[in-house]
């Protein structure tokens, strides 16, 4: 395994850090107040974005841009850490075009879109020009077993007709949304991972309605709202369609592995705003005649979250290299490992922080309660940690099995 990063990479992670300082962080109480004042975004958020597409720092997240598409290239590893630095406000990837869900439909697209798609639908993506969601998880179901996804979109000549109800469709409450990824069944009596086809709904189909965007423990996420729809009849040309009838699953498959790792990395650089938190709050606070930074149990909570935190990173830079190196495919198990491995390390970091700041920390004072709400739902969000759980288990015992060990002969008596 090898995290070396090269100079040129090293030099733009530098350059988005001195971004985020400069131009990124002194706007955050403007974002609140905007926020505050029922704003989708504040004003200043264009200029940002003009800024930095001009100095380059644009669609970093995405290493396979053609020629012609705007961006750096990064690599899976380069970018983890550069997602981590843009991981410590929610807004701060969107300035760079580095954001959910967009970015994950951007790499659909690039995969499996075909060249009209692309036009239509990807060149304005990666101009920041309209906004994306992703229409999988419905409320009538267990959607953790993807098999269950009801949804139907039926052929009816040159068209598709799609009937059903979704849910947590991140992004499409959003005013600038144009399109859903929609995940629906093509084909009921097919094997049972070839049923679910992804189709192109444009949000100002007729029979798309957004019934409401969903709070989060009574958080509501500005930037990508998470949105309840329904499509009663919706009806849009079968030329909408990604890759191949009952292709839904393979083509879900392939967005994985690097949305989970820029997922996770924003986490863990919320993780580290969070002990920088604590830090803070023990050398100011004093209880029972003595700064609490001198108590043996916040001193405890401090040295555990670093633990977890430094073991979460390594864990997810290793993934990241993995994808660069042999592909999502072979690197299944890490990416449910850190999955796993980041949600727990964040909601116990957040629960810490809480606990130092007391009464101030469930309050909307800091960013503590909306850091615990992500992070526990971050345990149910695209697969629950017993999903993951059960993958990683099996992938391990395949592995076993396929090693042809007999630990027992050599390591228990008989």
């Amino acid at each position: 395994m090898d995290l070396t990063l090269s100079e040129q990479e090293l030099e733009i992670r530098d350059r988005v850090a001195r971004f985020y300082d400069r131009r990124i962080l002194p706007r955050e109480p403007e974002w609140r107040a905007a926020m505050a004042a029922g704003e989708h975004a504040p004003g200043f958020m264009a200029e940002l974005k003009r800024e930095a597409f001009h100095e380059g720092l644009w669609n970093m997240a995405l290493p396979q841009l053609a020629e012609d598409e705007p961006g750096t290239r990064l690599s899976n590893l380069a970018f983890a850490g550069i997602a981590e630095i843009l991981g410590r406000l929610s807004w701060a990837s969107e300035v760079f075009n580095c954001h959910a869900p967009d970015v994950p439909n951007m790499e659909i697209l690039q995969m499996f879109g075909a060249p009209a798609q692309k036009q239509a639908w990807l060149a304005p993506l990666l101009n920041a020009e309209i906004r994306s969601a992703f229409a999988m998880t419905e409320p009538d179901v267990a959607s953790s077993d993807a098999t269950n996804i009801a949804t139907r979109i039926e052929r009816d000549g040159d068209d598709y007709v799609i009937t059903g109800r979704k849910w947590f469709a991140t992004g499409a409450g959003n005013p600038d949304c144009r399109f859903l990824i929609v995940v629906g069944v093509t084909d009921p009596d097919a094997a049972r991972g070839a049923r679910h086809s992804m189709v192109i709904v444009p949000t100002d189909t007729p029979g798309l309605t957004v019934v409401r965007n969903h709070s989060v423990f009574e958080h509501v996420d500005t930037v990508a709202p998470h949105s309840e729809l329904r499509l009663d009849a919706v009806r849009v040309p079968v030329a909408n369609r990604l890759g191949d009838e009952g292709d839904g699953f393979r083509i879900g498959q392939a967005r994985l592995g690097p949305a989970r790792v820029h997922h996770c990395m924003r986490a863990i650089g919320r993780c580290e705003v969070l002990i920088g938190l604590m830090l803070e709050r023990a050398r100011s606070r004093v209880a029972f005649g003595k700064p609490i930074a001198e108590y043996a149990n916040l001193q405890d909570a401090v040295a555990l979250s670093r633990i977890e935190l430094d073991q979460a990173r390594l864990l997810v830079q290793r993934t990241a290299w993995l994808l660069d190196s042999v592909g999502n495919q072979a690197a299944r198990r890490e990416v449910s490992m850190i999955k796993v491995a980041v949600a727990r390390a964040y909601q116990n970091i957040a629960d810490r922080a809480i606990q130092v700041f007391g009464a101030r920390g469930v309050t909307g004072l800091t960013p503590l309660a909306a850091s615990y709400a992500q992070a526990r739902a971050f345990r149910i969000y695209d697969g629950p940690d017993e999903v993951h759980l059960r993958t990683i288990y099996r992938l391990e015992d395949r592995a076993a099995a396929e090693r042809g060990e007999d630990l027992s002969a050599a390591y228990l008596e008989h």
